[in-house]
């Protein structure tokens, strides 16, 4: 026994055997074990919040807590396993209180220290985000279920800012205060190079405010070739994402979404179908008669047509064709109803016409062909 005690009183790089071996252990001991304290703990933390978490399982708080919080278990072990042991002299390295290795390794620790517990914050943040839009998600208003997430990440944004100063007056010494006085001398310089940040930021204000559209509505932005059509996903600080009908997910600045014209589909309360009939030109008029007739008594007993007037008329004589004009509206938002109703209207149109016995017109031409003979007499 006597012996194991010599051994770890030995001197090794400046401290005994017996520190450098604890030193080795607690190292070990912090990696090997670091994933099974972090669920520890997370527990804890869950034990902390239940009240507020309502039905959000404990899986989805180990998910999102567990990485920042093994970094923050490593770290410790990491702090008490440098404790135990001594820079060795011959190595003449500066004292921590002066500029060299000893103080930017110093700095980078308490540094990663910060971090990982700005990273702990904002994934608890994300956690209580998954609450309220639950919660959100079981309210009739869409107002609620896009208001979460755009506060999310403003508080995420404002816990990054407060999280960087506050590095930099506890790490690094900074005069915090300072920085902040001169933020609001070049701000004016600031402002001028992130414009369009700073557009599009206030555009998600707006946007929020006057609520133009919310997440899940249907939109249309911009016109002619420009124009985007999708479903809103998710508005953002910078940009609002519009799920296209192809699958694609579009970014559209938040500044174009409120200065450019804006068709929200999801507030239609109707949609528009019209149509041109064409029958052939040996259609009689009594058959016109009879198939506008039998149209306009087809559309005002629909279900879905008959909320306005139809507008069925015989419209234009076309080169090869008697023109009927269709013109009705069906009283549904949805994209897909509408095109099913058109379809039976359609199917309902062809039985008409044939019922009357009325041909479609196709293109046709007549050609008219003029022989000339010239007789030459020659004396």
């Amino acid at each position: 026994m006597e012996i194991v005690q010599q051994w770890f009183r030995q001197q090794l790089l400046g401290n005994t055997v017996g520190n450098l071996f604890l030193f080795a252990a607690l190292l070990l001991v912090g990696f090997f074990l670091r994933h099974r304290l972090s669920n520890s703990l997370g527990r804890l933390m869950f034990v902390l919040v239940r009240r507020e978490v309502g039905s959000v399982p404990l899986s989805d708080f180990l998910r999102l807590v567990r990485k920042p919080v093994e970094v923050l278990v490593f770290l410790l072990f990491l702090y008490l396993a440098f404790s135990l042991i001594s820079v060795p002299e011959v190595w003449q390295l500066t004292p921590p209180d002066r500029f060299g290795l000893r103080l930017i390794l110093i700095r980078l620790y308490e540094t990663t220290v910060m971090l990982a517990l700005i990273w702990l914050a904002i994934r608890i943040i994300r956690y209580f985000s998954l609450i309220f839009q639950k919660r959100a998600a079981m309210t009739e208003s869409r107002l609620d279920d896009q208001l979460v997430p755009f506060l999310r990440d403003l508080i995420i944004l404002g816990v990054c800012i407060l999280g960087g100063f506050a590095t930099l007056g506890i790490v690094y010494k900074v005069n915090v205060v300072g920085i902040i006085t001169g933020l609001g001398i070049g701000g004016l310089a600031i402002a001028l190079a992130a414009r369009e940040t700073l557009e599009n930021l206030f555009a998600s204000f707006a946007i929020l405010l006057d609520r133009p559209f919310v997440t899940g509505d249907t939109v249309t932005s911009g016109t002619d070739k420009a124009a985007v059509t999708g479903t809103v996903e998710r508005i953002g600080f910078r940009s609002t994402r519009l799920r296209t009908d192809n699958g694609s997910l579009v970014a559209v600045p938040n500044r174009l979404m409120i200065s450019q014209t804006l068709d929200n589909l999801t507030d239609r309360t109707k949609r528009q179908s019209k149509s041109v009939l064409r029958l052939s030109v040996d259609t009689s008029p009594e058959k016109l008669r009879a198939i506008v007739e039998e149209i306009r008594l087809m559309l005002a007993t629909h279900e879905l047509t008959n909320v306005e007037p139809a507008l069925v008329q015989f419209d234009a004589f076309g080169e090869s064709s008697r023109d009927i004009l269709v013109q009705y509206n069906v009283n549904t938002a949805d994209w897909r109803e509408f095109n099913q109703i058109k379809e039976q209207v359609n199917f309902h149109l062809i039985d008409i016409v044939e019922r009357n016995e009325g041909q479609f017109a196709f293109p046709t031409r007549i050609l008219y062909l003029r022989n000339h003979s010239e007789q030459t007499l020659e004396q």
